[in-house]
């Protein structure tokens, strides 16, 4: 599986209305053949910032993921509404999703 982890620090005038902005990007994403999840979070420490963990079954998935009209169309958009360039952490790892936590479970 191909992990994926990105930084994304939006302008502030942009920041609050992000999730709506990314909205076809992410349901035309999260359709892809081959696309484990895809899933958005807002920073704690930043407002302005959202982090995004994406997964792959497979690099040739990965691949088509970056080559689809909705990923080029975003990458189109995204400079005008970012105030630096993304951090990303992509790496292949054994699995096909995500398990459960060993050490943590709910009680009762």
């Amino acid at each position: 599986m191909i992990f994926i982890a990105v930084k994304f620090t939006v302008r502030p005038e942009h920041s609050a209305g992000w999730i709506e902005r990314v909205g076809e990007f992410t349901s035309s994403t999260r359709a892809e053949e081959g696309n484990v999840f895809f899933e958005w979070s807002r920073s704690v420490d930043d407002p302005h910032q959202y982090v995004l963990l994406e997964a792959f079954r497979d690099g040739e998935a990965g691949a088509r993921h970056v080559e689809s009209e909705h990923f080029k169309t975003a990458m189109a958009w995204m400079p005008d509404f970012i105030s630096r360039t993304p951090e990303i952490v992509n790496v292949e790892v054994p699995g096909t999703g995500w398990s459960a936590m060993a050490e943590l479970s709910p009680r009762g």
